[in-house]
C-alpha cells in the first residue's frame, strides 16, 4: 500500500490550499485516513481526518476554515484549508489505516508535502 500526497507549496497568508492523498495497492478497506502536520521543532499533530466510524475530526487550529472530504472510489482524501496563517506552515503527512487483502489493518504514512505560508 502506498500513499501519494500532493498539493503543497508556498502560499500567502489569507490564501487557500488543497491537499490530496491517494492510497493505492492491495486495499480491502480503509479504516481511517487523514492529514497530520509537523512544524519545525514540533511534534507531528493531527490536522483533520476521517475516523473508523466515518465521522470527521479537526484540530482546533483549523476548525471553521478547513474541510476534509473523500472520494471512496478513488481511495483519496482531500484537505481544503482557507484563510491560511503562517502557523499553518509545516510538512503535511497523509496517514491511513488500511485493511489489505490479508485482512490485517496497518498504518501507513505518505511521504509528506511542504506547505509554507508567508506573511
Amino acid at each position: 500500500v502506498q500513499l501519494q500526497a500532493s498539493g503543497g507549496g508556498l502560499v500567502q497568508a489569507g490564501g487557500s490550499l488543497r491537499l490530496s492523498c491517494a492510497a493505492s495497492g492491495r486495499i480491502f478497506a480503509i479504516n481511517e485516513m487523514g492529514w497530520y502536520r509537523q512544524a519545525a521543532g514540533k511534534q507531528r499533530e493531527l490536522v483533520a481526518g476521517f475516523t473508523l466510524s466515518g465521522s470527521t475530526i479537526y484540530a482546533d487550529s483549523v476548525k471553521g476554515r478547513s474541510t476534509i472530504s473523500r472520494d471512496n472510489a478513488k481511495n483519496t482524501v482531500y484537505l481544503q484549508v482557507n484563510s491560511l496563517k503562517p502557523e499553518d506552515t509545516g510538512i503535511y503527512y497523509c496517514r491511513s489505516v488500511v485493511v489489505s487483502t490479508t485482512l490485517e489493518p496497518r498504518t501507513y504514512w505518505g511521504q509528506g508535502t511542504q506547505v509554507t505560508v508567508s506573511s
